[in-house]
């Protein structure tokens, strides 16, 4: 059986890993040719680690890494440094890591729990078809996709 990890942290004011785990267990196959397993880290910059022992220890074969900077400006140094770890611990496991961050201050208090959501949902949704699906990745390269707001669409030539 395959194994998706997903990693969130206690720092970010949404259940990112609960939203990812919703999202994944409406996926074909759930519980049958593919399990979840989630782990919850103090904050976004131990997710790194986290998914690098999800990946070795536990056999994961893509990781969800959920995060939530906050507005400050030491908060997104931070980020950028969490992110870095993030893409070493791929590159360490050949294995994706998708980074799932949703900073505090990126949408207006009233509209952050649905960037939240939909990106947290939209990037699980993608580990998914990267593992069973991935002619669901190619079919929509070039169209602007985004996740958590809405899409921009593709350029005309």
């Amino acid at each position: 059986m395959i194994t998706i990890g997903v990693v969130d942290t206690m720092f970010a004011r949404f259940d990112m890993g609960g939203a990812a785990l919703d999202e994944l267990a409406t996926c074909p196959g759930h519980g049958e040719t593919f399990s979840v397993i989630r782990q919850t880290v103090p904050g976004f910059k131990d997710l790194a680690v986290a998914a690098k022992n999800m990946i070795e220890r536990q056999g994961a074969s893509i990781v969800v890494a959920c995060g939530m900077p906050g507005s400050a400006d030491i908060d997104k140094v931070c980020a950028h440094e969490a992110s870095q770890g993030i893409m070493q611990a791929q590159l360490m496991t050949s294995t994706p890591i998708l980074e799932v961050f949703v900073y505090e201050d990126e949408a207006a208090e009233a509209d952050l729990a649905s960037v939240f959501e939909n990106r947290t949902k939209d990037h699980a949704r993608n580990a998914y078809w990267m593992l069973f699906e991935p002619e669901q990745l190619i079919a929509r390269a070039g169209h602007g996709i985004r996740q958590g707001f809405g899409h921009a669409g593709p350029l005309n030539a």
